[in-house]
């Protein structure tokens, strides 16, 4: 398999920001950055993703549905186009140099809806994730249900049945945690979303995308202001903001895959 060289291009997945915004400010009314959270460049995943590892080992295509809500389907963006999933598939393609001549094709389905919280996720998991036979599954979840008012324990419940649910048809899930923005930040006990999915993504042994960590340390570096990342209704990404969480969430999946050496990802 033919990868383009990617040590000198890890560094860039969070730290090479698409506007250049160098020196760039918080603006005032952003979240603190918690000192306890630990700026990261790439976040290693913890599990193999196995099912993807051998799916791109060989010709084929390799499908996989990005799961979730309004930050999935695309909300704030521009178009279609530059909602995360599709930049997704485009920079995969492009690390495992896939063109129009190759035998191998990498699909990613956007299976996004506005407003989802893990109740109505729960409700669509068979029509629109299960039956694409998908290789792997990109959940994001976590931001709509403190909004929504579903109870902790019910989103546990959920999340762990559909994790379960995407395992038993043997492909590879990974989680997306809620993003660093001012509406989560202002609603009481979002965090505890944040901190259920990972204690069980790492009692289930599923990587997660840092999502709130990574935008933090966009922010902290001096790469993009919070304005760049979150449109004004303080909740949904902007075209810039989602380019850089494709990048990112790109990079980790190969690491899942085996394809990048976790010492390269490391923060």
């Amino acid at each position: 398999m033919l990868i383009r060289p990617l040590s000198g291009l890890i560094l860039a997945t969070a730290l090479a920001g698409p506007l250049g915004a160098s020196g760039a400010r918080a603006q005032p009314d952003a979240p603190p950055v918690t000192a306890a959270q630990k700026p990261a460049s790439v976040e290693r995943l913890p599990a193999k993703l196995a099912r993807l590892a051998s799916m791109l080992g060989r010709d084929g295509d390799v499908r996989i549905v990005a799961f979730g809500s309004s930050s999935t389907e695309g909300a704030g963006a521009s178009s279609p186009a530059m909602a995360y999933p599709a930049l997704l598939e485009r920079d995969l393609e492009e690390r495992l140099q896939i063109g129009a001549s190759s035998r191998r094709s990498i699909t990613v389905i956007n299976r996004g809806k506005g407003g989802d919280t893990s109740e109505a996720m729960a409700r669509r998991l068979e029509r629109d994730v299960l039956a694409e036979r998908p290789d792997l599954v990109v959940w994001q979840t976590g931001s709509n249900d403190p909004l929504a008012g579903v109870p902790l324990e019910r989103f546990v419940e959920l999340t762990r049945a559909g994790i379960l649910a995407i395992r038993a048809t043997g492909a590879d899930v990974v989680l997306m945690d809620q993003q660093w923005c001012s509406k989560l930040s202002g609603a009481a006990g979002a965090e505890r979303y944040g901190e259920a999915l990972h204690a069980l993504a790492a009692e289930l042994g599923v990587p997660v995308i840092r999502r709130r960590a990574m935008m933090q340390a966009w922010v902290s570096h001096g790469l993009m202001t919070p304005a760049q990342m979150i449109g004004p209704d303080g909740l949904h990404m902007t075209d810039a903001g989602y380019r850089q969480l494709a990048k990112a969430a790109a990079a980790q999946i190969l690491v899942g895959a085996g394809l990048i050496q976790p010492s390269l990802a490391r923060n």
